[in-house]
């Protein structure tokens, strides 16, 4: 391999060809350009807006361009992102960014696993033909509230003894707080990290 291939390879370098993963360290940027440099599609949706499962498959049928006859379930997804491609010509390959998948009551942990499966089983189906297929996500934490409304919540609540006021961590606006959603929450949400700070 020259070293021209090397460098392109480089913000890949150490991941398998058909995988679904957290985004962790990787930048949307740079997974761009290996598309690019690889000669792959590039497929990116931002889903840091959705609250429901139906919002988070109208952003990916808006943002991946699918079909318009895209039946918007699991299922319907799946099928457009594997026979009719295939069926199409052959394919030089894939990497996928689902950016701030939501975690929130309206689409809970077992939506949110039944996406990313979604994305296992296309990755799948590509290896089967040979065809690279990456996946990389990232799930939203939500931001805790600004200074302002801590300190006027910190106003309000008089319920504590004489003097104490209790304090609201940044955590209380968490949906998800377990630590995978914290580990493999996105990296470009740095706003939040800095707030709790």
């Amino acid at each position: 391999m020259d070293t021209q291939q090397q460098h392109q390879d480089q913000p890949l370098k150490g991941t398998r060809t058909n995988v679904v993963q957290s985004i962790r360290a990787y930048r949307v940027s740079d997974l761009q350009e290996a598309a690019q440099a690889l000669g792959h599609h590039f497929l990116y949706a931002n889903l840091s807006q959705a609250l429901t499962k139906q919002d988070v498959l109208d952003m990916i049928g808006a943002q991946f361009t699918l079909p318009t006859h895209f039946g918007k379930n699991f299922d319907a997804l799946y099928d457009c992102m594997t026979d009719p491609l295939h069926k199409s010509g052959p394919q030089p390959g894939f990497i996928v960014v689902l950016d701030q998948i939501p975690t929130n009551p309206k689409f809970d942990k077992e939506a949110r696993e039944q996406l990313i499966d979604i994305f296992r089983d296309t990755a799948d189906y590509w290896s089967d033909r040979k065809v690279p297929f990456r996946c990389f996500y990232s799930f939203s934490v939500a931001r805790a509230a600004k200074a302002s409304d801590l300190a006027r919540a910190a106003e309000v609540d008089t319920e504590g003894t004489e003097g104490e006021v209790e304090e609201k961590m940044p955590t209380d606006k968490l949906v998800d707080v377990t630590p995978q959603a914290l580990r493999m929450s996105s990296p470009f949400n740095a706003g939040y990290w800095l707030a709790a700070a």
